[in-house]
């Protein structure tokens, strides 16, 4: 989540490897991207490195030595909080410095997997089966945290599913270690600290014990995944027993509390996340960006309809989505998509938790196909996007391997400019077209040699504008 988890962190995804199908037995939380701008169709996710070698014990026994003194200095910071003594020396004590936290934070940009590959496990069989169960099993506590915020049920049960696969998986990592040890060795210790300082606040008050803390290796928590700061801010207690207790067993407060952080960033209900459309032929594609919003119906004016054929129905202002490219499914997206947002940037969650909900409504799966051919780009081939991109006069302003809105933008430049659709999907063709010179090849020489590229539109007798 961007508020409720790690603003800029990936928790749980690997590559293209199999997951199991009974139980579902993870967190399902892509890496976030920046709130504003259009999405693209690969997502940062986490894969263990190989081990070190040998070498490996004395680097840690360094690493341990050095946090046990980052905690000594800590802990006089944390006094000056409020913090008491007895608190600290019950939060730390057996907390020590864990490196697999730390190569899993280095490690969240290099590798990648695709939305629909994302999708196929986040909405499976298996998990609408599963929060079809959960809902029905916490129906009545459900109806009433509905009633009293006014945030969907099915959406609330679709975050749970994807945070924590219906509490089954909640994360096994000390909160307190995992933050300390992210406090003192990630690239954002002040965020970390901060986390820290309000995760012992936490046991401070006794809403929990150090023993009970657990949660996601980079500290967020229960059943639906809070970070400390978000704890603080907005989860309740909604069982009435004094405390806000969402790692209990009992997921009351844990899913009151995401209706309550919903509700707070503006849920409207009886609005849709988004609804399936189709893009009719000859569409212009610079309209499908988030700044871009019609009423529905000024959508199908311009031929912009549901899967059904019929207009959307007039639900609010809305933008036209792709997440996967002019070649990918498409979705009418409204105010309620901004407030899932929220609690994780990343398209694919929302989508994920929009879809799954309307999967355990009974609604039908996504139509639309997805360009299964395509792989994900790895995280050397999303920064060679954007320097070649801005060395051909595009400038994505860094070169950081994230594809966010400026990376997005400078795609569609460059396909503006080679004559494609300017869906602003950053995919290998985009990468392979940059790699190539670019040059006309009306009827000309022999095509013998040349890239395949090249050489198709050699055959093609026309310019090779699109394709370098």
């Amino acid at each position: 989540m961007k508020a409720l988890a790690v603003a800029g962190l990936v928790l749980s995804l690997s590559g293209t490897s199999a997951w199991a199908l009974e139980p579902v037995a993870s967190s399902l939380r892509p890496e976030v991207r920046p709130v504003e701008g259009v999405q693209v169709a690969s997502l940062s996710l986490p894969v263990r490195p190989k081990a070190r070698p040998a070498s490996r014990d004395v680097v840690e026994t360094a690493d341990q030595a050095g946090f046990d003194r980052w905690v000594q200095q800590f802990r006089t910071r944390a006094e000056t909080q409020g913090i008491r003594r007895s608190v600290l020396d019950q939060a730390f004590k057996g907390v020590r410095y864990d490196p697999d936290v730390i190569k899993r934070d280095k490690n969240q940009s290099e590798f990648t997997k695709t939305i629909w590959d994302y999708l196929d496990t986040a909405v499976s069989d298996t998990r609408i089966a599963n929060g079809k169960k959960a809902l029905s099993r916490e129906g009545a506590v459900l109806n009433r945290i509905e009633q009293h915020y006014g945030v969907d049920k099915e959406v609330v049960v679709a975050i749970w599913g994807l945070e924590s696969a219906y509490g089954s998986f909640r994360g096994s990592n000390s909160t307190i270690g995992s933050l300390a040890t992210l406090a003192y060795g990630s690239r954002r210790s002040d965020f970390f600290e901060d986390e820290l300082i309000g995760a012992l606040k936490i046991l401070q008050s006794g809403d929990t014990t150090p023993a009970k803390m657990k949660g996601s290796w980079a500290g967020a928590m229960g059943h639906t995944q809070f970070m400390p700061s978000s704890y603080h801010a907005l989860a309740v207690d909604f069982t009435g027993d004094g405390k806000r207790d969402i790692w209990s067993d009992d997921p009351t407060d844990a899913l009151a509390s995401t209706a309550a952080y919903l509700k707070h960033h503006g849920w409207i209900k009886g609005q849709p996340w988004g609804v399936e459309v189709r893009i009719p032929d000859g569409f212009d594609y610079l309209l499908a960006s988030r700044e871009t919003l019609k009423m529905p119906s000024d959508w199908a004016a311009l031929g912009v309809v549901g899967v059904d054929g019929k207009p959307v129905r007039d639900h609010g202002a809305a933008s036209v989505l792709l997440p996967a490219g002019a070649d990918g499914a498409a979705f009418m997206i409204f105010k309620n998509f901004d407030v899932i947002e929220r609690y994780n940037t990343a398209d694919a969650y929302v989508i994920a938790v929009g879809h799954l909900a309307d999967r355990i409504k009974d609604g039908r799966a996504i139509q639309g196909k997805w360009p299964r051919g395509d792989r994900a780009l790895t995280y050397a081939e999303r920064t060679e996007v954007q320097r070649r991109l801005t060395a051909k006069g595009f400038d994505t302003v860094k070169v950081d391997g994230k594809i966010g809105p400026l990376t997005i933008n400078a795609v569609r430049r460059f396909q503006q400019s080679r004559g494609m659709k300017p869906d602003g999907y950053a995919s290998l063709r985009i990468l392979q077209a940059l790699r190539e010179p670019f040059l006309r090849c009306r009827i000309g020489p022999s095509a013998t040699g040349q890239s395949p590229f090249i050489q198709a539109c050699m055959r093609s007798r026309t310019s090779c504008d699109g394709l370098g």
